[in-house]
């Protein structure tokens, strides 16, 4: 039996997240995949690709900052999004979750310290 997805359907090229707006949020994609944009005043520079399973948006559960990437649809994708507070009770439920977040934004740096270093 499949499980119900409860987050919100975007169509293919629809923007989720802009980049410079505020962010206090993370996205899961339940289904399809997703490009990360980073804008510039010469471009538009694509700098990963997501799907099923991965997260984008985290650093708004720990700052009140601006979002550093446009994140949009590319086809069509469901998303969950979860806020701070239902993040932390998800934590206490299931303390690797934690652990599993922590992971993947030890990789982010890592990939974002080797293009820093290695252009």
């Amino acid at each position: 039996m499949k499980s119900k997805k409860i987050g919100k359907l975007y169509k293919d090229g629809e923007i989720i997240v802009k980049q410079g707006d505020k962010g206090k949020c993370l996205y899961v994609i339940q289904e399809g995949r997703v490009d990360v944009i980073h804008e510039t005043p010469e471009g538009d520079k694509k700098v990963a690709e997501l799907g099923e399973s991965e997260f984008f948006g985290e650093m708004g559960l720990f700052e009140d900052d601006v979002r550093s990437c446009t994140v949009r649809a590319a086809g069509e994708v469901r998303i969950l999004t979860i806020d701070k507070r239902n993040f932390f009770k998800s934590i206490n439920r299931d303390s690797s979750l934690a652990y599993r977040l922590l992971e993947k934004m030890s990789n982010r740096l890592r990939e974002a310290n080797e293009k820093i270093n290695n252009p």
